[in-house]
C-alpha cells in the first residue's frame, strides 16, 4: 500500500475552505493508502504567534480533525516527534540557501509582515527555512504522495530537489521522490467578497466556521454576495459559483444539477439557491457538531489516543533517521 503524508498548521477554527479544500480529501483518502496527517505546531512558530495559545489550538485543531472523519491511528502531532526537526538539520546541508530565498511563500510572507505597519516586523529564519522541515515532513515517512491541488505542484519541487541530492551524494537511492497526488479540490471563496478566497485572515464575514450553529451558517449564506452588477454577460458571477461549489462539495450533486439547468434555462432564483445551499451545509456541519461534543466530553480519552499514534509513528521517523544518519556519516547510539 503506497504513503500519503500531508500537514495542516493548528492556526484555530477549522473553516470550510480548510474542510472542502483539504481535510474531506484526507478522510477519503484513508481507505485507498497508508496515511500519516500531522498537525504541525513547529510550522506555526514560523510566523509571530501567541504562546499561550499554540497547545490550546492545537488540542482543538485535532479534535476538529477527529469530529469530521479523521481516523485518530493517523494523526500526530510534529513536536512529540523531534526527529522532524533533526533530519531538517541534516537537510539544510543538502540545500542551498538561494534556492530559499526564491520560495514565493517566503517573498510572500516576507511581504506580509513587512506591510502589517507594525514597527518590528520581525522575520524568523524558521521562515525561511520553513520548506526544508516541510521536507523532513514529508520525507522522514518515506512518502509516495502529498496530496495536493492542480495548482501546487511547485511546493513539492524543493523536497524532490533535496531527496534526489541526498541520493546522488551518499551514493544510493535512499529516498523515493515523493510525488504529487492531484485531488478535486473545489476553490471556496468568501461568501462576504468572492473575488477572495474564503480565509480567517479577512475577519469573521469572510469564512464560515464548520462547527458554526444553524442560525449563523443560514445568516452568512443568505448575506452572501451573488453577482456585484458588472459580471459579463455569459459568465457565472463569482459569488454565484461559489454557492454552486459549497452546494456541490456539500454532496448534493442532485440539487446542484436542477439549480443548474435553473440558471443556464434564466428561471433561477438566487433566494431559492442561498436556501438550498443552506439547507446542505446545516445538514452536513450538523454531525460534525454532534460528533464533536460527543468528542469533548471526554477529551482526555482522544489526548492519550494521539499521543499513542504519534508514538506509534514516531518509531517509523526514528528509523529513518537512523538510517539517514549512517548514511552520512554521523553517530548512532
Amino acid at each position: 500500500m503506497k504513503t500519503v503524508l500531508s500537514c495542516i498548521q493548528p492556526t484555530g477554527d477549522m473553516h470550510l475552505g480548510n474542510y472542502f479544500g483539504a481535510v474531506k480529501n484526507w478522510v477519503d483518502l484513508q481507505d485507498q493508502y497508508k496515511c500519516y496527517f500531522g498537525v504541525v505546531d513547529y510550522h506555526a512558530m514560523s510566523m509571530p504567534y501567541d504562546v499561550k495559545n499554540l497547545r490550546t489550538n492545537t488540542w482543538e485543531l485535532i479534535t476538529n480533525l477527529v469530529s469530521v472523519g479523521v481516523k485518530p491511528e493517523n494523526l500526530f502531532i510534529q513536536s512529540l516527534i523531534p526527529e522532524h526537526a533533526e533530519l531538517c538539520w541534516i537537510f539544510n546541508c543538502f540545500c542551498s540557501y538561494g534556492q530559499l530565498t526564491r520560495m514565493t511563500q517566503f517573498k510572500d510572507k516576507t511581504q506580509q509582515l513587512k506591510d502589517s505597519g507594525k514597527e518590528d516586523s520581525f522575520i524568523s529564519v524558521g521562515l525561511l527555512d520553513y520548506p526544508v522541515l516541510q521536507t523532513a515532513d514529508i520525507l522522514i515517512y518515506k512518502a509516495d504522495y502529498v496530496p495536493v491541488g492542480k495548482d501546487q505542484d511547485q511546493h513539492l519541487e524543493l523536497s524532490r530537489d533535496i531527496a534526489q541530492r541526498f541520493n546522488t551524494q551518499v551514493g544510493k537511492e535512499y529516498f523515493v521522490l515523493p510525488e504529487t497526488l492531484y485531488t478535486d479540490t473545489p476553490k471556496i471563496r468568501s461568501t462576504a467578497d468572492p473575488s477572495k478566497k474564503m480565509s480567517k485572515s479577512g475577519g469573521e464575514k469572510h469564512y464560515i466556521n464548520v462547527f458554526a450553529d444553524e442560525a449563523t451558517i443560514r445568516r452568512q449564506i443568505k448575506s452572501a454576495v451573488t453577482d456585484s452588477g458588472n459580471t459579463p454577460v455569459g459568465t457565472m458571477a463569482e459569488g454565484v459559483q461559489n454557492l454552486f461549489e459549497l452546494l456541490k462539495a456539500s454532496g448534493q450533486s442532485l440539487h446542484y444539477d436542477e439549480l443548474m439547468d435553473q440558471y443556464h434555462s434564466g428561471s433561477l432564483k438566487y433566494v431559492d439557491l442561498k436556501q438550498v445551499t443552506a439547507d446542505a451545509l446545516v445538514t452536513l456541519t450538523g454531525k460534525f457538531s454532534a460528533r464533536k461534543k460527543e468528542i469533548s466530553s471526554d477529551r482526555k480519552r482522544l489526548k492519550d489516543q494521539v499521543k499513542q499514534s504519534s508514538s506509534e509513528i514516531r518509531k517509523i521517523a526514528s528509523e529513518t533517521l537512523r538510517e539517514v544518519k549512517e548514511l552520512v556519516g554521523l553517530m548512532n547510539i
